[in-house]
């Protein structure tokens, strides 16, 4: 696997097109194969921010950081720690317990909203989604790997790819961050998609050949979390994933001003990552 992830998730929209009476033709939208609102833009606009501009969480030059956690069946908790060479200057990764961490292990998140499409739109001039990159901050305040990838935001939506590198190649398998207006207990949707074998990893599962996930969400709360921003108000959003390996399940927790500041995955093999929001600011 390379050491940066382009993007494995693209989505590309079909042709069926939503625009709210009294909506200026900048404000229109069309749905995705999968069920997935993204902004209709018009073909003449080649600015390179043309999908972020109306942004009002995920906004390019925002930074925010995040501390986890993954938890074994056992309930003991690990980070993940830069391991042995296997390569010229690529590291394979290991779990070491949370108690013995040391300055090699990652403890931080880092998600950064970057401007304009590049490095993707070269590859798909369809892309329509705001870059964000991950960066892996190790205790030494050195950061090993990165990933770029990206992030829908609008009126309609807003959905997230989660970071999918090394030990959160395992998040691929689960529901995705993903929230959908009207934002209200009781909402529902679904969405579903492929993913293929290079996801897997003897650590929590392996097989051959694609697979179908198939998503299931519902907004089953509005509450208040504390969390080292203080205290937020957070929709509750339950989520599960099915597929032929099995289930996964994501309880997300969004606010409206910083968007999912609290992740609790349940995993394939039943182990748990929970990822909180540390800090956000800007760089």
């Amino acid at each position: 696997m390379k050491n940066i992830v382009l993007c494995i998730s693209i989505l590309f929209a079909s042709s069926c097109q939503i625009q709210v009476k009294g909506q200026s033709a900048e404000e229109a939208f069309e749905t995705d194969n999968d069920g997935i609102v993204v902004e209709k833009i018009d073909t003449t606009n080649k600015d390179e921010n043309r999908y972020n501009l109306n942004n009002k969480i995920y906004k390019v030059g925002r930074k925010f950081s995040f501390n986890y956690h993954y938890e074994d069946k056992n309930g003991d908790k690990f980070l993940m720690t830069k391991g042995n060479v296997i390569s010229d200057r690529t590291y394979d990764w290991k779990f070491e317990n949370i108690k013995n961490q040391d300055s090699s292990s990652v403890n931080l998140i880092i998600l950064k909203v970057k401007s304009g499409l590049s490095p993707f739109i070269q590859y798909y001039p369809d892309y329509n989604q705001t870059v964000i990159l991950y960066d892996f901050q190790m205790i030494n305040g050195e950061f090993w790997n990165n990933e770029m990838t990206g992030v829908i935001e609008n009126s309609k939506n807003i959905w997230m790819h989660p970071p999918r590198m090394e030990l959160f190649k395992i998040l691929e398998l689960n529901p995705f961050p993903y929230i959908k207006a009207p934002y209200e207990v009781g909402n529902k949707w679904n969405w579903q998609l492929n993913f293929g074998d290079h996801w897997a990893d003897k650590r929590w599962l392996e097989w051959k050949g694609g697979n179908l996930n198939k998503y299931n969400y519902q907004i089953i709360d509005k509450t208040t979390i504390t969390t080292k921003l203080g205290d937020l108000e957070c929709y509750v959003i339950d989520s599960e994933a099915t597929s032929n390996l099995g289930s996964t399940k994501l309880t997300s927790y969004f606010n409206e001003t910083y968007g999912f500041v609290k992740l609790d995955y349940t995993n394939i093999d039943r182990s748990k990552i929970v990822i909180e929001i540390n800090e956000v600011s800007s760089f």
